[in-house]
């Protein structure tokens, strides 16, 4: 118990001292008053990675290579589908090649027209081009046998039947081979349009049926062959169905 009439100072705290001392500022200690919240703010301590801001890049879009065009070939007199497709070859063969051209042929692989198209894909050798120029002419001879086989070429690209055999028949029963022979004594000619040429056609056949490229003269060897043979597909099939009596 203190004594009378005397004052004891109160006793400081050690430890509010010491705040105290830190409170008043002084150059002793400085206490960096940082929150969690507020670290990043203060230039002390590890600096703040920097945020590259990237704009998304959308990827090119691929853009599709044009399809190669379909190379085709186009027959000529003479060609088969076997020889194409080994002329250009062709997986599978000419059963490959029919398969893909069926709609041109039609339903005989082994008759193919001259001046169809035919659909040989990305094998075709450089060939084609030259492959399908034009032939050199053929020369054939001024008599029956010359005018009979210039007439099957014209039929073959006009997709006309028949055959030497079947044609050559009919010549020798209709005018003995003789091209400028006429028939002055049947009923056509009664009617005004005798029978004419080497298949004695009468003018308004010729005419219906005359085969272009040849000539429009009745008289001529290859029009009348051709335009008899073409007449004779149309009424009998083929004028290697026409026997005569």
């Amino acid at each position: 118990m203190p004594a009378k009439g005397k004052h004891r100072r109160p006793k400081q705290n050690p430890i509010t001292r010491k705040l105290a001392l830190a409170g008043t500022g002084g150059a002793a200690l400085t206490l960096p008053l940082i929150s969690a919240t507020t670290a990043g703010a203060v230039g002390t301590g590890a600096p703040a990675a920097a945020v590259t801001s990237v704009k998304a890049v959308s990827a090119p879009t691929a853009v599709a290579a044009p399809a190669a065009p379909t190379a085709t070939y186009s027959v000529v007199v003479g060609d088969t589908l076997s020889e194409i497709a080994a002329e250009h070859s062709l997986n599978g063969g000419w059963k490959q090649l029919y398969e893909a051209n069926r709609a041109v042929v039609g339903d005989n692989p082994s008759i193919i027209q001259p001046g169809i198209k035919l659909a040989i894909g990305a094998q075709a050798k450089a060939a084609t081009a030259a492959k399908s120029a034009a032939k050199p002419a053929t020369a054939y001879a001024n008599n029956l046998d010359g005018w009979i086989r210039e007439s099957l070429d014209v039929m073959a690209k006009h997709g006309i039947p028949g055959t030497y055999n079947g044609i050559h028949r009919n010549v020798m029963r209709e005018s003995s081979g003789n091209p400028k022979a006429i028939n002055l004594w049947d009923i056509n000619a009664r009617n005004g349009i005798p029978s004419k040429g080497l298949l004695q056609v009468i003018d308004p056949t010729f005419k219906a049926y005359h085969v272009p490229g040849t000539s429009s003269d009745s008289y001529d060897p290859v029009a009348n062959i051709t335009a008899a043979c073409n007449y004779a597909a149309a009424r009998y099939g083929s004028i290697d169905n026409v026997n005569g009596p």
